[in-house]
């Protein structure tokens, strides 16, 4: 792989601006396409756009067009006509192509479609659109190798032969009945070990791991994962081989899931790069800012109903901060463990009680340690007579709370799954603002009862 440095970077600009085509096809000749597609977008856009354009070949553009990161596509695409983008169409896999074209907007897609030259590719294409593009069938191809159960083994290599012209990798030769039902797959070994056998059917692996084209992108990665897969056959509702999904569509697939995730976590609303507008940037954070700023002014407003019992055992304050900060992270911690096992498969919908029991009693132990370590510190550092009341209040809240944001935070992410909404909300300022909020009235009410009790006020 190469690494660019910034003397490369500004050499190869500088051959760009003073046009020296010859130049700069001789430092790109040997780069692989992902080099390409990483050396346009260290560039300006013009300067990305003369680049492109020097490219030797079509079938080389169409691969580095892949490569790029979504933005960057689109800039490019957006100084090319219709016709041009359809030849390069031409030259993709169908499910590389079913993205470029999701990435154009609605008017463009049918210009785009109508300078496909391959027709069965664009009759592809357009039956791949139908499919939601978070599910395997729209993250699928159609180009792989197949056979009939009931050819010989002489018949399917003839056949296995006249295919793999037109792919560029072979994973698995898949076998169907004369319905186009998936049967099998056949393993290299059994060509090699059986060459004259009278029917494929009778060497075939038969009952091969495979998925719904409705079932979502999340549980195709499980499979992947859990059978060790490099390719994953598609079917519709009654069995029919459709596509197959390669290992490196997957991977791609959750990167870009894994960050979307992230970004939730931490309160941003939206997909961004940092390379994005100001405008684009501000827009994706300043909801969640917003809310905090409302779960703050909430925060005043139940302050401000105890000012005087504050005034009179100041010690009270202090601790108010401990008491969100431990909330916030508590909750965040339970809603992590519940979000990355429903992503992983190990955790189960239809035993969230049983994960909501395990989460309360790591709860209480953790509430126990949490109140003892605080209580025994108030003890030794409050003087009295505040000592008793506030080192009760404040380590029989954080007890309370410590209960109260564990499941919580159980229980969000596990409901937002249930109501199909991204359970990664769960991990960012929602939980927090909550604990927060719900903290502090918990912190108020038992203050309050403390301070009755040792009449302290």
């Amino acid at each position: 792989m190469k690494e660019f440095t910034d003397h490369d970077i500004e050499r190869i600009e500088d051959l760009i601006d003073d046009g020296r085509e010859q130049e700069v096809r001789e430092e790109i000749r040997e780069l692989h396409q992902a080099d390409i597609a990483e050396l346009l977008q260290k560039l300006s856009v013009k300067r990305a756009e003369w680049l492109f354009n020097l490219l030797e070949d079509n079938e080389t553009k169409a691969d580095v067009l892949m490569e790029l990161d979504e933005e960057d596509r689109k800039q490019l695409l957006e100084g090319m006509d219709p016709e041009q983008i359809g030849h390069f169409i031409d030259l993709l896999d169908t499910d590389d192509a079913v993205d470029l074209i999701q990435e154009l907007d609605a008017e463009d897609r049918d210009q785009v479609i109508k300078h496909i030259d391959d027709m069965e590719q664009a009759g592809d294409i357009v039956d791949l659109l139908q499919y939601d593009e978070d599910t395997a069938g729209g993250l699928m191809g159609t180009e792989m190798i197949t056979v009939n159960e009931n050819w010989s083994m002489p018949q399917c290599l003839m056949e296995m032969r006249r295919q793999a012209e037109d792919l560029d990798d072979i994973y698995y030769v898949y076998v169907i009945d004369n319905e186009k039902r998936l049967k099998g797959i056949l393993p290299l070994k059994k060509m090699i070990t059986h060459p004259s056998v009278s029917k494929i059917k009778h060497v075939m692996e038969t009952d091969p791991v495979s998925v719904r084209t409705e079932t979502p992108i999340e549980d195709v990665a499980i499979d992947f994962e859990k059978y060790d897969l490099v390719a994953m056959p598609v079917v519709d509702s009654i069995g029919r081989l459709v596509g197959q999904i390669t290992v490196d569509d997957v991977m791609d697939e959750v990167r870009e899931q894994s960050e979307r995730d992230y970004q939730l976590a931490a309160g941003i609303s939206s997909d961004v790069d940092a390379d994005d507008s100001v405008f684009a940037q501000t827009k994706a954070r300043i909801p969640w800012l917003l809310i905090g700023i409302i779960g703050g002014i909430v925060n005043s407003i139940i302050l401000s109903g105890f000012e005087a019992q504050i005034a009179a055992v100041t010690a009270l304050a202090i601790f108010i901060p401990l008491i969100g900060g431990t909330g916030g992270n508590v909750g965040v911690q339970a809603s992590a463990i519940v979000v990355q096992g429903l992503a992983n498969g190990s955790l189960d919908i239809r035993n969230a009680w049983k994960q909501i029991g395990r989460e309360v009693v790591i709860a209480l132990m953790n509430a126990v340690v949490i109140s003892v370590v605080v209580l025994s510190y108030i003890m030794l550092t409050q003087p009295l007579p505040d000592k008793y009341g506030v080192a009760l209040a404040v380590g029989g809240s954080l007890f309370c709370v410590v209960i109260f944001a564990t499941v919580f935070g159980t229980l969000v992410p596990l409901t937002l799954e249930r109501l199909k909404v991204n359970p990664a909300l769960a991990t960012g300022p929602f939980i927090q603002i909550t604990n927060d909020v719900v903290g502090l009235l918990i912190y108020v009410a038992m203050s309050m009862w403390m301070l009755n009790l040792f009449h302290l006020t």
